[in-house]
């Protein structure tokens, strides 16, 4: 297991990668970051709270803030740690960057397991230590992918057209090469699975990119109102949260069909949690890699705890 040791404050400190094995032995410093990143003048703080391993677990990203702590709306970037040569690089960097929610693809293909599916959320406000305080407006979010060497910079083929935005969660569909986002919808009203390839960047266009490719997974359903998900190594497995919300929220598993042309199948209705679903209580759940057991957030005692269920 990966772990960072987060001591930076915007503009300095430092910042340690570890590894340790699961039964807590051979605990090691990877690498540290006390300076400058190679090639820039910006030192990482405020480390995003996800991160994410390439499939052959050479490779090891996550987002950061780049401020100096003087400065408002500065840049935040993406970080790859190479695992093998201990060293970092910064693959991109902007204003826009502060919810990047950065992914590798799971596929064992060697070109495509360089691939990082990336969030880019233009029009955020931050303040001179990263804090943000607009997280997003006009058309909404905008979902790329990028090589973890910063080429290959590509779109996702969701929402920016005046009708559909990106609710602003994503994830790849097991270990292939399509992902998957929640979008909201003015017409017709709801909020629905739609899956998709990366196709060249053609600017921040969205769902009007060329040559992209997408299918919707809910479509049939009489009610679409999907938020956070995950689907299980396989791609065969898939676990979703939906409103309404302010009822509790609801959590359904269902299977997937063929990649880009069927939609989701067999839904199940698992629970209703009951939470509250506010921000820092999202129901939000996940698959384990084997597809046999769910886990999910909910706060009804008053406490926010983390639940598995099985047997779906």
């Amino acid at each position: 297991m990966y772990y960072f040791v987060d001591e930076t404050v915007p503009g300095g400190g430092k910042l340690t990668l570890k590894r340790v094995n699961l039964d807590g032995a051979d605990r090691r410093t990877v690498l540290v970051v006390d300076a400058p990143l190679p090639g820039t003048n910006f030192r990482p703080s405020k480390l995003y709270p996800l991160s994410t391993i390439s499939s052959d677990g050479k490779r090891f990203a996550t987002s950061c803030f780049l401020g100096d702590g003087r400065t408002e709306n500065a840049p935040f970037g993406l970080l790859v740690c190479d695992l093998e040569k201990a060293a970092v690089s910064l693959v991109i960097h902007g204003q826009s960057w502060c919810n990047m929610h950065s992914q590798y693809c799971r596929s064992t293909d060697p070109e495509a397991a360089h691939d990082i599916l990336i969030q880019e959320n233009h029009g955020n406000v931050c303040d001179v230590k990263g804090s943000i305080t607009k997280l997003i407006g006009g058309e909404g979010a905008d979902i790329h992918v990028i090589r973890d060497d910063g080429t290959s910079f590509r779109n996702m083929p969701w929402g920016r057209d005046g009708n559909e935005s990106c609710q602003g969660h994503q994830c790849w569909r097991g270990r292939t090469t399509w992902g998957i986002t929640s979008t909201g919808t003015r017409e017709p009203r709801g909020a629905f699975l739609i899956e998709g390839q990366a196709a060249p960047h053609a600017g921040h266009v969205g769902l009007k990119t060329p040559g992209g490719v997408r299918n919707d997974l809910t479509r049939g359903l009489k009610e679409a109102r999907f938020s956070h998900f995950a689907g299980d190594l396989a791609g065969k497995r898939f676990l979703s949260d939906a409103g309404p919300f302010d009822k509790g929220g609801r959590i359904y598993a269902a299977e997937f069909g063929e990649a880009g042309k069927d939609p989701l199948r067999n839904w199940k209705l698992l629970l209703n949690p009951r939470s509250t679903c506010k921000e820092e209580s999202h129901i939000h759940p996940f698959l384990s890699p084997d597809g046999t057991m769910g886990f999910f957030n909910y706060d009804e005692s008053g406490i926010l705890h983390a639940y598995m269920v099985r047997g779906f």
